[in-house]
């Protein structure tokens, strides 16, 4: 799968042309005859509920370095969003939960330059969770508190998790 538009044949390295296909304008390698399909990559992440705070993790790597979000991250090509997305808030936050017990919040196409995600989201209430949060290697800082409170911060929130934590912060009103 292709994340970022490449220029030439990821198999035998032509010049990619277009070519018209399903309504659309595709990339096409006319030396293998193929189309060079261009796809969102899938993120998943877990916002964990402990009453009007939420867990959110200070990122420490780009994209979006010293911004709060949601603990999440790419998919695995061989896991379903909800296991991808529990071992990502293992991996972020220290924090443990059976992919089970996740119920879907919201699911997001977001463009960023010449990508494109597509951003699921699951939500659980602490207590079917495991653990204390613990900033994992790509985080610098793994709380709970209130959303307003990572909404108003000096760092800000990262804008692929803004929209999730603002909706989610109706829930607690």
């Amino acid at each position: 799968m292709i994340t970022v538009p490449g220029e030439h044949c990821p198999i035998c390295g032509t010049e990619l042309g277009r070519v018209e296909v399903e309504n659309r304008s595709r990339r096409y390698c006319p030396n293998c005859d193929r189309v060079v399909w261009e796809n969102s990559r899938p993120v998943a992440g877990v916002l964990v509920v402990d009453g009007d705070r939420v867990l959110m993790v200070e990122r420490a790597t780009e994209p979006n370095f010293g911004t709060w979000g949601v603990p999440g991250g790419n998919i695995e090509h061989d896991e379903p969003p909800a296991v991808g997305a529990a071992r990502e808030l293992a991996e972020e936050a220290g924090v443990r939960v059976d992919p089970a017990d996740l119920e879907l919040f919201r699911a997001d196409h977001v463009e960023r330059g010449r990508r494109a995600v597509v951003a699921i989201r699951y939500v659980v209430d602490r207590a079917e969770t495991a653990g204390e949060p613990i900033p994992g290697a790509e985080v610098s800082d793994a709380r709970f508190d209130a959303p307003d409170r990572f909404l108003e911060s000096e760092a800000g929130v990262a804008p692929l998790d803004d929209d999730a934590l603002r909706e989610a912060s109706g829930r607690f009103d």
